[in-house]
């Protein structure tokens, strides 16, 4: 490993050539005007997109814990038949399970204690506890054959976010932004809301999981806080007027331009461009933040949480104001959807948290002509087991983690409307029909979004990674 491994060594043809082109750009941008080059500062990788994309952004309403599908949108008549039997060994068929409860005597199949009911005019059962999903499924497209291969959350969760169940490697959103580039110069590519409930905290989040890994670290997504300054240090100190803070700014630049001229170290750049992004945002950010001009019937449609900063219903609306500024990934995280007892307690409660707001959402982008371009995701790392986690026969039963079947929903963004996909067993513990891996599903977003999974590559440590590893099949039966 040199020490000199940034040093940039330029010829005399290099510097005159590459100031010709400055100049010649500086020229242009006069020309057409300030617009046609707004995206520069956060320009993407060369080449992309690959082809014409069907979505411009993501967001990712991500159910952190495991929602059980079985409870939500898998809906299996035959395990209310069984009630307390013994899982069978032909449907477990010698797989792992947790240690919470591999000390058990049995595993006793446990249904479900609500009902589904079809939907729309497509028909999809959904749980009485999603009434205002089920009330727009004909926008849905229901996976019930998705799996991984984690069955912790710590890894299933970063498995879903970075496409490795390990530590270290890019999120999603970072990749989205190391590839695409930025939509609006005064705000990130890629943001994150966490909700906020003061009283269960449920599974930790830690922030690698919206990281930027080995992907210089511009590209790591920005968390907004629910109270308070929406981004740590956003605002001038007391004393600090705007105009100082820009000579200031200045001269931190100028130092800071200096030293890349001398090794040429690609962090030093990120720390420029983060450094104009923060001064941009302390007017973008709090007018984004500010919903007193939203129509009353808007905030009505998101439910009474939506007043409260930090609740899901209030980031769901959020995510619609970002994604009509242009941000490229946006994602939300809801937790404690980990029921391992308690569940008949707990799940109408979190249900009741996202159901209204994400259902809302949906509308609100397609009444704004944004569902179109902007794919929506709904789930969460896994599932729930079949069998119940305790005594089947009493109230505070819980499911256990289960990563070999389960179920989310997409919309918009170029995916078909109005269907279900794939289908797990009588039991919902294995796929039977069209699996989705959680690679595959990484190849389709970055499809939607006009990129090839195979070709959108960052060299580290001596070889070519990407999102999906070696792995990973757009799901072309979902696509319109």
């Amino acid at each position: 490993m040199s020490c000199h491994r940034y040093r940039a060594i330029h010829t005399r043809r290099d510097f005159l050539a590459q100031t010709g082109l400055g100049l010649g750009t500086a020229a242009l941008a006069q020309l057409l005007g300030r617009d046609a080059f707004a995206a520069a500062p956060g320009t993407g990788q060369p080449g992309l997109p690959h082809f014409a994309p069907k979505a411009k952004r993501v967001i990712c309403l991500f159910q952190s814990g495991g929602p059980s599908h079985l409870d939500l949108l898998d809906d299996k008549p035959v395990l209310r038949a069984r009630f307390n039997e013994d899982l069978p060994d032909s449907v477990r068929l010698g797989q792992r399970i947790t240690g919470m409860v591999a000390s058990q005597a049995r595993l006793a199949v446990q249904p479900s204690k609500w009902d589904f009911k079809p939907g729309g005019t497509c028909g999809t059962a959904i749980s009485d506890l999603l009434p205002y999903t089920r009330a727009i499924a004909d926008e849905l497209c229901v996976i019930r054959s998705m799996h991984t291969e984690a069955i912790n959350h710590d890894p299933a969760i970063t498995f879903f976010q970075s496409g490795s169940q390990l530590p270290g490697r890019p999120s999603m959103g970072a990749w989205v932004d190391y590839g695409l580039g930025r939509l609006n110069e005064n705000l990130p590519s890629f943001v994150v809301l966490v909700s906020v409930n003061a009283k269960r905290a449920g599974q930790g989040l830690l922030a690698r999981l919206w990281g930027s890994g080995f992907l210089p670290s511009a590209h790591q997504g920005v968390q907004f806080r629910s109270a308070g300054e929406p981004v740590l240090y956003l605002n001038d100190p007391a004393g600090i007027t705007r105009e100082r803070r820009r000579v200031l700014l200045d001269g931190t630049q100028e130092l800071n331009r200096l030293q890349h001229a001398q090794n040429g170290d690609p962090e030093i750049e990120t720390r420029i461009n983060q450094f104009e992004m923060a001064y941009r945002m302390q007017r973008s950010v709090p007018e984004l933040m500010e919903l007193a001009g939203e129509p009353a019937h808007v905030l009505e449609s998101y439910g009474p949480d939506v007043t409260q900063p930090g609740s899901f219903a209030r980031n769901c609306l959020l995510a619609r104001r970002l994604a009509e500024r242009g941000v490229r990934f946006i994602q939300l995280y809801h937790r404690d959807w980990d029921h391992h007892g308690g569940l008949q307690e707990h799940l109408p409660n979190l249900a009741r948290d996202t159901d209204q707001p994400s259902a809302a959402l949906i509308r609100d982008l397609k009444q704004r002509g944004l569902l179109e371009d902007t794919l929506v995701i709904w789930g969460g790392e896994f599932g729930r087991t079949p069998y119940a986690q305790g005594d089947a026969n009493r109230e505070k039963y819980g499911r256990d983690h289960h990563g070999k079947a389960f179920s989310l929903w997409l919309a918009g963004g170029g995916i078909k409307p109005g269907i279900t996909y794939g289908a797990s067993d009588d039991f919902g513990f294995n796929v039977t029909e069209n699996p989705v891996h959680i690679h595959d599903l990484q190849a389709t977003i970055l499809h939607q979004l006009g990129i090839d999974h195979e070709r959108l590559t960052y060299r580290f440590q001596g070889r070519q990674y990407r999102l999906t590893d070696v792995h990973g099949q757009v799901v072309k039966g979902i696509l319109t």
